[in-house]
């Protein structure tokens, strides 16, 4: 995988893994991880089987559409943290998201909205993401 991967190539990450499998094809290990993110996601399976509609498609916040690439770049971004405990600490709050949601996909769904706003605030402010702001939020998800 690329480590900063444009617009384009991140989208045809995702076509290509599902076409991938779709076909039969033998898959990578980070495209494995990326079919079963998009497993847990019918919702997107219509959108990742047209390719040429939907490659340069926009999803305007402003709009309230939900942008179907960062969320399982999200995903794919939390699966990379979980496996290695970066931020230290992610695991165990995972963890305790898990127990409290009572559902893996639901305790990384918390993890994806934290991370999102840590990412949001980084841009914001033109800064490197902060962790603490990160660890905070998720500690906040597990108070409420």
């Amino acid at each position: 995988m690329m480590f900063a991967p444009s617009r384009d190539q991140a989208r045809r990450f995702f076509f290509d893994s599902w076409r991938k499998y779709r076909a039969g094809e033998t898959l990578s290990a980070l495209e494995r991880i990326a079919l079963q993110v998009i497993l847990l996601h019918p919702e997107y399976h219509a959108l990742l089987d047209d390719p040429e509609r939907n490659l340069d498609r926009d999803y305007a916040p402003e709009h309230g559409a939900m942008n179907p690439f960062l969320h399982l770049s999200l995903h794919l971004a939390i699966e990379e943290q979980l496996s290695i405990d970066q931020p230290p600490g992610i695991r165990t709050a995972f963890e305790q998201l898990r127990a409290k949601t009572g559902a893996e996909h639901d305790a990384k769904h918390a993890l994806l909205e934290c991370l999102a706003e840590t990412i949001w605030q980084a841009q914001r402010g033109n800064t490197a993401p902060d962790q603490a702001l990160y660890l905070k939020c998720l500690g906040q998800k597990l108070r409420t």
